[in-house]
């Protein structure tokens, strides 16, 4: 019996890789370079021109922001640099505050409801992944070999962006951190859930590995139905850390392989 062989592909982004030079256009460069992840983008690229025909569908998420984000630092007033972390409680001490006080209201709310479910503080990062920019846009390697995929399946990839909402962080491709009862496009993807449900096989990669797949990769352990025969496989030499989180990123792997997703490399495994 044939088995169905999927491949989901978490953020390939330029602004995600530390790409050389000569992989981007003068006067572009990645804003949130993830140490390793041009060589992660490289080896996918292999494995999936090396495996094209026993894939049978390949999926990519893509982080999709606006420049006003709550996880930006234009959001916040005064010289809020990348990599800060804000809590509620610094924001009630007023150590750190929106720029428009009339959200005031709605950032606590979400500050609360996000850091009362225990997995993240709310974290300011750099502009990144900003939609229409080049540094939104696919690794040029992934981005070819996906499109000789199609061409030799002669089916498309299936593109799921996320991350829209400004008012919420969109780490995993399942869910926002915090749903807002507002916006559809942050309650849990049933429709990308139930794509997935349909492999006997779904091979995880993309970046970063302590951050969108680490989250992505949880809440499908969580909410996909565990059926006999299935296998999850996270390809762990076509993933890397953001740089300070090498940590997250190993106690994520140990988590999953200790509830039975398998850890592969992607060049030894057989498909």
């Amino acid at each position: 019996m044939a088995r169905n062989i999927q491949l989901l592909v978490i953020d390939p982004q330029n602004d995600f890789c530390d790409l050389p030079a000569d992989y981007r256009p003068a006067g572009h460069a990645p804003s949130l370079p993830v140490v390793g992840a041009h060589a992660d983008m490289q080896r996918l690229a292999g494995f999936i021109r090396t495996h094209a025909g026993a894939l049978d569908a390949i999926t990519v998420t893509l982080d999709s922001h606006q420049r006003f984000d709550i996880a930006h630092p234009g959001f916040w007033r005064g010289a809020v640099a990348p990599f800060t972390p804000i809590t509620a409680a610094q924001v009630r001490a007023g150590d750190h505050a929106p720029r428009d006080a009339a959200a005031l209201p709605r950032t606590l709310a979400y500050l609360d409801a996000l850091e009362a479910q225990g997995r993240y503080t709310l974290m300011v990062w750099p502009v990144h992944c900003e939609i229409g920019s080049w540094g939104h846009g696919v690794h040029a390697d992934v981005l070819a070999a996906c499109g000789d995929w199609q061409l030799q399946r002669q089916r498309a990839v299936h593109n799921v962006f996320k991350g829209m909402n400004p008012w919420t962080e969109h780490y995993s491709a399942i869910q926002a951190e915090v749903v807002d009862a507002d916006d559809p496009g942050t309650a849990l993807n049933t429709r990308l859930l139930a794509a997935l449900d349909a492999a006997d096989v779904l091979l995880i990669a993309g970046e970063a590995g302590s951050h969108c797949v680490r989250a992505t990769t949880e809440h499908i352990v969580q909410h996909l139905p565990a059926r006999p025969g299935r296998s999850i496989v996270l390809l762990t030499d076509c993933m890397s850390p953001v740089g300070g989180f090498e940590v997250q990123q190993q106690e994520f792997l140990d988590a999953m392989h200790a509830q039975g997703v398998r850890l592969e490399n992607s060049s030894q495994i057989s498909l």
